[in-house]
């Protein structure tokens, strides 16, 4: 690779870097081609890519994005998935298929300019779909309405029927 191809390589990284504010550190090694192209339709299924680049022109992008968390990770064969807005997709799939095949391991992640711990990423992964959070979050909103509605209802049901008792006891 000349000179001009690494200032171009190093150019659409900064712009990629710049548009994902999400993104993890992994090492591949150890995944064979099969394994490799199924992981990377995977991602590409839950809108997310995996470039592969040396780790000094990665370490150029990142540092021309300000980015200096990562440094100290970037060695030996390293992957980097770019989240773009939605850190949870990646790391979903990212742990499922490290469970399942048991590579590639996280080094290290950056989500919304702070590092994150691998551990940290697989809690991320833990959690419910936005859908299922916003759910919850609606129906806890919801309850405290629906219970004093309730309430309402049944002071309403027995003042109906002290009216009802009062109108036989009259008759």
């Amino acid at each position: 690779m000349n000179k001009t191809e690494r200032q171009d390589t190093v150019q659409s990284l900064t712009e990629q870097f710049k548009a994902s504010p999400n993104i993890y550190v992994t090492d591949f090694s150890g995944l064979n081609v099969l394994r490799m192209t199924e992981f990377r339709r995977r991602l590409r299924a839950a809108g997310v890519s995996y470039i592969v680049v040396k780790n000094t022109l990665a370490q150029r992008a990142l540092a021309a994005n300000s980015v200096t968390a990562l440094d100290d990770h970037l060695a030996g064969p390293t992957g980097l998935v770019l989240a773009g807005r939605d850190p949870v997709a990646a790391a979903k799939v990212l742990t499922d298929f490290a469970k399942e095949f048991e590579k590639p391991t996280i080094k290290i992640g950056l989500i919304d300019g702070r590092p994150v711990t691998s551990d940290q990423v697989k809690r991320l992964a833990s959690l419910p779909p936005r859908q299922v959070l916003l759910s919850q979050l609606a129906g806890t909103i919801q309850a405290p309405m629906a219970q004093f509605a309730g309430v309402m209802t049944g002071i309403l049901y027995q003042m109906v029927g002290a009216l009802e008792a009062l109108r036989a006891q009259r008759s």
